[in-house]
């Protein structure tokens, strides 16, 4: 997907040992759903036979981005799952590695600002 190549960097930072956090260059590009049951591949999430989420509840919502953030290993598990405005406004709130964090606020000001404005308890240390 030549676009999507385009949406996305490998970032200098680790979202685990030996995997390269991705970051999609514009929050924009990131048109994923903002309702509804999603249901990640097996690649994304494989410790439970039951991969669907439901986006109209918190900890659903919340799991299925830190999922995608800390396993996503090509541009579309970013576009295709994650919802740039959805991500803004949960990014206090979420629990990713502290690369994976990283990556994205070098990016994306915005969310560190959003995470200064509105620390959580599931925010990791970077």
């Amino acid at each position: 997907m030549e676009t999507a190549q385009a949406t996305v960097t490998r970032s200098r930072y680790q979202a685990r040992p030996g995997r390269a956090a991705l970051v999609a260059t514009d929050l924009a590009v990131l048109a994923g759903p903002a309702t509804g049951i999603v249901e990640l591949p097996t690649r994304l999430f494989w410790s439970a036979p039951d991969r669907r989420f439901d986006l109209s509840d918190e900890d659903s919502l919340h799991w299925l981005y830190e999922i995608v953030l800390r396993e996503a290993s090509r541009p579309e598990d970013l576009t295709t799952y994650l919802n740039g405005e959805i991500l803004t406004a949960i990014w206090p709130a979420i629990w990713v590695p502290a690369g994976v964090r990283q990556a994205w606020e070098d990016r994306h000001p915005q969310l560190r600002e959003a995470a200064r404005r509105r620390p959580h308890l599931g925010h990791s240390a970077a």
